[in-house]
């Protein structure tokens, strides 16, 4: 029988590589809370981090780009708080066959509440622009959202959504959660949680494996903890999507990340940071 599955296993690499990046960090933090402000114990402005990409090419791992994430301070309608970008790009090999250019930028406050989120991608012949503007009132949650395509000649898309919890996108909701200590779980545990994606709001499910030790491209072997990002077919099968492996130390750092797309997988591994606010402890040897 023909497994029928959600939109999101049809999205490109580098959508993949963001949404496991904002995925990994909602087993630690209670999406039922009203409250949307927490205190930033796990980053300071100027951190950047590196990654390589790679894709399966006929059982052949070849590196196909790159990505980075870097926060800043900033300030958002005279707002203080912080900017994060991420920016995954192809290279000019893979832009043979599959163009990759996603661009997110997020600003939150300086209780990391959500303020604006903003997503450019282009991935293939597909270049669409997300956007989302957060509110807060009375205790509830208010998001607008807006998708403008610049390809294929669609209308703008345009929705409003209010929710007692908390509403984030897929930046502000690590720069969050990153403060909070996933070790709490047990493997099996499931999360389910939502997300806002600049068009919709999405119910998504996160499970947690255990531990694991990785080696990233920095020549390092990381302790890790092991979530897996999964979907169910019609049938209630699970299908993973995204499994990733993040830094067992304050930091968090994503340090791998497997990702399992409709035209094959891919691959992203930690090759460096810059600025990170504590020693990376979860370094057991060197190669």
């Amino acid at each position: 029988m023909r497994r029928k599955r959600k939109t999101i296993v049809m999205l490109g690499a580098g959508s993949r590589f963001i949404i496991a990046i904002m995925a990994m960090w909602m087993m630690s933090i209670n999406v039922a809370q009203a409250q949307c402000t927490a205190i930033n114990e796990a980053f300071l402005p100027g951190e950047d981090i590196q990654y390589d990409l790679y894709f399966n090419w006929k059982f052949i791992w070849k590196k196909v780009g790159t990505a980075s994430m870097k926060i800043n301070s900033a300030n958002y309608n005279d707002k203080p708080g912080y900017v994060i970008d991420l920016l995954t790009k192809g290279s000019k090999q893979a832009d043979f066959f599959f163009k990759m250019r996603d661009t997110l930028t997020c600003y939150v406050s300086e209780q990391l509440e959500p303020l604006y989120f903003r997503k450019a991608a282009e991935e293939g012949k597909r270049h669409t622009v997300d956007e989302a503007w957060f509110s807060y009132k009375d205790g509830v949650s208010h998001v607008k959202q807006r998708r403008t395509w610049r390809s294929h000649n669609r209308p703008t898309q345009e929705m409003e959504y209010s929710d007692s919890r908390c509403i984030f996108d897929m930046l502000s909701i690590l720069a969050q959660a990153r403060s909070y200590d996933p070790n709490d779980y047990e493997v099996g545990d499931k999360i389910n949680f939502p997300m806002a994606t600049g068009r919709k709001v999405e119910q998504q499910t996160l499970i947690y494996r255990g531990i694991k030790n990785i080696e990233a491209n920095d020549d390092k072997i990381y302790r890790c903890l092991v979530f897996s990002f999964v979907e169910y077919d019609d049938d209630g099968d699970e299908n993973e999507v995204i499994t990733f492996y993040i830094s067992d130390d304050k930091n968090h750092l994503p340090i791998r990340l497997d990702m399992y797309l409709h035209f094959g997988s891919a691959k992203a591994f930690f090759k460096s940071v810059k600025g990170n606010r504590y020693p990376l402890t979860s370094v057991i040897t060197k190669k």
